[in-house]
């Protein structure tokens, strides 16, 4: 990919000077031409770049070639000049010329250019084996074969990856046990919620996935634990291309994938479109035991029918050698039924139950207008980019109560509206050979309305019952942002210093409408300017050791549903809202590491540091308007500073030809505080806010995780894996989370010719031991335990198209130009 993107710069420069051709003298101005042919076809080659530059390196002028092949460079000045011809996919050829007396016209003839093997096709050059690389600022792992037979989509090998974790429930994600992670996929935002979106990518799409656990100041400061950044893999063969994937999961219900991502490329143009969907049902369930005098049980059964289809189109214009434009929309149509039941078992007591019934339909797209111009300067660039996301959901959620005095059936209607725009210039500009500077500029503008309204009853905190108040909740905030970097590089050190400067504009308000008209408004307003530094360092002292030191300010803006005053979800004795004066936290994080390349592998252990200031964290307190009942709202609030530290050890190795592994074990420890409250009564129907204690908890929370993949290669078109992971015991405010383990299992086969086909089967959990088992301590002393369907099998079936060297497409779908589609979704 480095040669990729220099050989575009170089293109792109040298068109640049063909446009614009530098002021010479015209009385001993010369020309060069001649004729470029593949060495093995011995056909023309149109749109080579064709580059003239003086002794020193620096590029005078240039142009490409024509369909025939052919090409005629003027007004080159006299003396001695380098004649640079470069293609993509092929060796570049240089020729030294003299442009003197009696050699003014240069006909260097027939050119023949030889393809390089490892550019021609890209998209299929995947590694057997997974690897692990530490770089200054990010851990790059590069997406094997290996771990593509781990499972089908994105989300089913994030859990392979070190410090990398996925809720297997809620799908959310967490880097170093910190759900606080912004997640990217080719450098991108994208307003598809991420654990729909990991569902959506096929493992086979994936090139490399990057975690930027201290990301520099060119990158948006939210996200506590920093950055996953998902890149797929890029399409550079020539003509039309394109790759089909098919999946199919199942234990207790069947659960079906599927995607095909194509492109075209001709001239100056390069088109690209993909689809994906996945469908199915999925189960859950669990109970909770609550301990104390109150005891009750508490059974749940959930369960999802979801059907979500990912579309994207995109087409990417050369205009020149100094100019490109790109534009692809993204368009996400989800529809989910969610089904479920709460049975409440109190000792000598009829057996209560809250019937559960959610329909949900949303749409989302995303609108992308790139622009990038190249200067004379080699690796000098000015990126602009506008971005813009819109996301509008309908959600009808029926509540029916069986047994039940209070609370009576009822309908929540839920619609949600909001969009998202980017703006950003970024410049880089080499200022000599071990130099380089990057500066940006950067609008990012978000608004929300989410209007409520619901058929239930409620109380008024008198012990009045009345209609539950209908809600307009519309949230604005708009961030200015504008940071510089400078780099140096020498021999065995290289540093990166930076620094970005945040203003934040937030302003939301939350309108209650009662029963007799009368309106209750909310507002809230939070303006703040930030500064947020970064430092790293690099040491190599060899080419087989690296150190890494490294430091960042980070900021945790509170998520749209931590500040939403509308219930968030419900049982009859908890429910979930959010905080709309949540105030965001800020992190500052040191870390270093040390990388060590063996012949067979490398390993990679590093430690961090945070001190967390205005820590948000969990609420727990008592419903004010049903005291009597007990039942409780988790919300969130802002707490004095705190810290948390970590150690992670990564290795990949190749013990045999035929096995190889990558393991991780990582550690972390954090202290958490949070406000929980409970009733200090015997006489619970007879409650009174004079009953309830407020206490202040801090827990002191380790955990650690230990992987280890391994595959196993039977011959070259067959191969075995075996994956475990061991979770430990994690501490929280509410409950502590039991250890847990699992092991999976896989093969992967790959025939037809140049292996265009593979199958992969997989037996997830095979000793069926994944599940989520707690002890709780607030709001009330419980135990309980949620499982899912883990103890699944998968088959896929992934098969590649196009890529056939057709020689009537040769002449005219050469591209002046390498860069291309996702060839995957975003």
């Amino acid at each position: 990919m480095k040669n990729l993107f220099f050989m575009c710069v170089l293109h792109i420069t040298t068109l640049t000077h063909a446009l614009n051709p530098p002021i010479i003298n015209g009385d001993k101005n010369g020309s060069i031409s001649g004729i470029v042919l593949d060495a093995n076809l011995k056909e023309p080659l149109p749109y080579v770049n064709v580059i003239i530059k003086n002794n020193n390196g620096a590029t005078l002028t240039g142009g490409i070639t024509s369909d025939d092949g052919s090409f005629n460079i003027d007004n080159i000045i006299e003396g001695d000049v380098l004649v640079s011809i470069q293609y993509i996919g092929y060796k570049t050829y240089s020729k030294p010329v003299t442009i003197k007396k009696g050699n003014y016209k240069v006909n260097l003839g027939k050119i023949y250019l030889e393809e390089e093997a490892e550019n021609l096709d890209e998209v299929t050059v995947v590694a057997e084996l997974s690897t692990i690389q530490q770089k200054v600022d990010r851990k790059v792992i590069t997406i094997g074969k290996d771990l593509t037979t781990a499972g089908a989509s994105a989300s089913d090998i994030m859990n392979n990856l070190p410090s990398v974790n996925v809720d297997q429930q809620t799908g959310n994600i967490s880097l170093r046990g910190n759900e606080n992670v912004r997640v990217m996929v080719d450098g991108k935002l994208s307003n598809v919620p991420i654990a729909q979106l990991l569902k959506q990518i096929p493992s086979t799409s994936i090139k490399q996935i990057e975690l930027i656990t201290n990301p520099s100041a060119k990158y948006n400061p939210e996200g506590m634990s920093g950055i996953i950044n998902i890149k797929l893999h890029k399409n550079t063969q020539v003509g039309f291309n394109g790759n089909l994937n098919i999946g199919l999961t199942k234990e207790i219900f069947a659960k079906f994938n599927s995607s095909i991502d194509m492109n075209y490329r001709h001239g100056k143009f390069n088109f690209y479109g993909n689809y994906g969907n996945n469908i199915g049902k999925y189960d859950n369930f669990g109970n909770i035991n609550r301990l104390d005098d109150q005891s009750n049980r508490q059974d749940f059964t959930f369960g999802n029918n979801n059907k979500s289809h990912l579309y994207k189109v995109g087409v990417d214009f050369y205009m020149n050698d100094k100019n490109t434009i790109s534009f692809f929309t993204n368009q996400n149509i989800f529809s989910g039924k969610a089904f479920g039941n709460t049975v409440i078992t109190f000792p000598g007591e009829p057996v209560q139950e809250q019937i559960f019934n959610n329909i949900s339909e949303n749409n989302s797209g995303q609108y992308n207008l790139a622009y990038k111009h190249n200067f004379d300067k080699e690796d000098e660039t000015l990126d602009i980019e506008i971005n813009f996301n819109d996301y509008e959901q309908e959600e009808v959620a029926n509540f029916d109560f069986v047994n039940f005095i209070f609370p009576q059936n009822y309908v929540d209607h839920v619609n949600t509206d909001r969009n998202r725009t980017t703006i950003n210039a970024d410049y880089v500009n080499p200022i000599s050979e071990k130099a380089k500077i990057e500066a940006g500029l950067e609008a990012r503008l978000f608004e929300s309305n989410v209007d409520y309204f619901s058929t239930g009853k409620t109380f008024d905190g008198e012990g009045n019952i009345i209609n539950t108040p209908s809600t307009d909740f519309d949230y604005k905030r708009d961030i200015y942002s504008i940071y510089f970097t400078y780099g140096r590089k020498t021999e065995k050190w290289s540093y990166q210093a930076g620094i970005r400067a945040e203003q934040v504009n937030v302003n939301a308000k939350a309108l209650r409408l009662f029963d007799d008209n009368a309106t209750e408004l909310i507002p809230f307003e939070n303006n703040y300017f930030q500064i947020y530094p970064s430092v790293f360092l690099t040491y190599s002292p060899s080419e087989k050791n690296a150190y890494q030191l490294s430091y960042s300010r980070r900021v945790d803006r509170p998520g749209l549903q931590q500040v939403n005053p509308i219930r968030e979800w419900s049982t009859p004795l908890i429910s979930s809202f959010g905080n709309t004066n949540l105030q965001p936290q800020f992190t500052n994080s040191i870390e270093t590491n040390y990388t060590r390349q063996f012949e067979k592998g490398s390993i990679t252990a590093g430690v961090f540091y945070r001190i967390i200031e205005d820590n948000i964290s969990r609420y727990v307190y008592i419903d004010r308007t049903d005291i009597s009942s007990g039942k409780v709202i988790l919300s969130f609030d802002n707490f004095s500073n705190t810290s948390a530290y970590g150690f992670e050890l990564s290795s990949n190795y190749r013990v045999a030809k035929w096995w190889s592994l990558n393991g991780s074990f990582d550690l972390y420890s954090q202290t958490q505080k949070g406000i929980t409250e409970y009733l200090d009564t015997d006489d619970l129907p007879n409650a009174t806010p004079e009953d309830i204690v407020r206490e202040e908890i801090e827990v002191d929370n380790v955990i650690w995780n230990l992987r280890l993949f391994n595959n196993f290669k039977a011959s070259k078109k067959l191969s075995f894996s075996l994956f475990g992971l061991y979770r430990g015991q994690q501490k929280g405010i509410q409950f502590t989370r039991k250890p847990m383990y699992f092991v999976n299992t896989g093969l992967r086969y790959s025939f037809m010719e140049d292996d265009r086909a593979t199958f992969s089967f997989n037996y997830n959990d095979i000793f069926n031991t994944m599940q989520f088992a707690f002890e709780g301590r607030t709001p009330y002393p419980s135990r309980g335990d949620f499982n899912w369907e883990s103890n699944t099998w998968n088959i896929a079936l992934s098969y590649r198209f196009g890529g056939n060297k057709y020689k009537a497409l040769r002449r005219k779908s050469r591209d002046n130009n390498e860069k291309s589609g996702s060839g995957g979704f975003l």
